[in-house]
């Protein structure tokens, strides 16, 4: 597929919108609070909490400090762990990719309780429980 000349300017009127509303001037770990705080070009801050951020749970703090902004401002950088972050996806609340998500969400709803999850629970239970797992032999 050939990239035409109306497509390349069409790309870059939408990087420059993007830069208009998500260009970040300036990042840094907060060491206090496990978040990743992200300043834009119109002083919004944005906090996020580093361990919903694929890459960077977990990570050393001076691993986390050494933030480097990408040349477009929409991007940013950790040098030491490897990890980039697209800077309008945490905006919209997107901390990984799709897989990712889905496991930390996952994660979430199996700690979730509810009365009818406990009931649910305690009804299994006068049944006998959770069935054990049979095993195949074949020979």
């Amino acid at each position: 597929m050939a990239v035409t000349d109306a497509d390349f300017a069409l790309a870059q009127a939408a990087g420059v919108a993007l830069q208009r509303k998500f260009r970040v001037t300036k990042a840094r770990y907060d060491r206090k609070t496990s978040h990743l705080i992200v300043t834009l070009h119109n002083d919004v801050e944005l906090a996020v909490p580093v361990h919903l951020i694929e890459g960077l749970a977990g990570a050393d703090p001076a691993a986390l400090s050494d933030i480097e902004l990408s040349p477009s401002g929409l991007g940013l950088h950790w040098p030491a762990l490897d990890v980039d972050v697209y800077v309008p996806a945490l905006f919209d609340g997107v901390f990984g990719s799709r897989s990712w998500m889905a496991s930390i969400l996952g994660a979430e709803g199996g700690r979730a309780t509810s009365p009818a999850k406990a009931a649910a629970a305690r009804a299994n239970g006068r049944k006998g429980g959770r069935p054990a797992k049979r095993t195949r032999i074949t020979g």
